[in-house]
């Protein structure tokens, strides 16, 4: 299986565009297959492994980029400023805004919907913040620091920071020059991105902020607060601060 992208015709960028769950209009993009490991994915175009599957077998499979490119014919590296933003999913926006918020003392720096989803955003540094997609029901569980899980888990995706669009269409070149397969700049508003996946079947993504939200103060109502329906613990913040936090265990 090769991860590669040979041109950018119409029908090829066409083909991206409904593989990757984009659409056109950035107000209309959702994140439907985007690091999740389902069909649509950015994972390599495998489904889940089946209940009482070969996990071993499955995850092999999963392997993209195996071939090798001489790192001396490749473009010049970027730059990189940090995580932009570590996708993570919770089941529950608010209990998650109390502990970040609350008890780790991050900054909401924006609040937006991904199709049906919650999308927040906590800073952790300049232009560096953790995400969360708010998807209800989602089965969670404990692990300790680099200790086995129950099954097979990944993460989200992983965004990591470039300067700006030259830096973005920079890195998408040598992508392309090491036969990853990688998608157009997608719009998000205030983020422009790229995805592409590592050899493991990680969901990578580079992004450059238009309008970077962990910079000076942000109006509640302002274009980074787009929740129209936002969870309690936000407006507790906005009333001054949390009136309560979640505790938690270690494993």
């Amino acid at each position: 299986m090769r991860c590669s992208e040979t041109s950018d015709s119409p029908e090829q960028e066409s083909g991206y565009a409904a593989e990757f769950g984009f659409v056109d209009s950035a107000d209309e993009i959702l994140l439907r297959g985007i690091g999740t490991g389902v069909p649509g994915s950015a994972v390599a175009r495998l489904s889940s492994p089946r209940p009482g599957g070969d996990v071993a077998e499955y995850f092999s499979r999963a392997l993209v980029g195996s071939d090798m490119t001489d790192v001396n014919d490749l473009p010049a590296g970027p730059k990189w400023l940090g995580v932009n933003h570590l996708a993570l999913v919770t089941p529950d926006m608010d209990a998650t805004t109390r502990f970040y918020a609350g008890v780790l003392g991050m900054r909401v720096v924006e609040t937006l919907m991904a199709g049906p989803m919650r999308h927040y955003f906590f800073e952790i540094g300049p232009g560096n913040t953790v995400a969360f997609f708010e998807i209800v029901g989602a089965e969670t569980f404990q692990k300790s620091a680099g200790g086995p899980a129950p099954y097979p888990t990944q993460l989200d995706h992983i965004s990591f920071n470039v300067a700006d669009e030259d830096a973005l269409h920079a890195l998408r070149a040598r992508l392309r020059a090491a036969d990853t397969e990688v998608t157009r700049i997608v719009d998000h508003g205030n983020i422009q991105s790229i995805y592409f996946t590592d050899n493991n079947g990680i969901a990578l993504e580079a992004s450059y902020w238009a309008g970077d939200p962990t910079v000076g103060e942000q109006d509640s109502d302002g274009v980074y607060f787009q929740d129209p329906n936002p969870v309690p613990a936000i407006a507790e913040l906005q009333a001054g601060g949390l009136t309560s936090v979640p505790t938690t265990k270690l494993t």
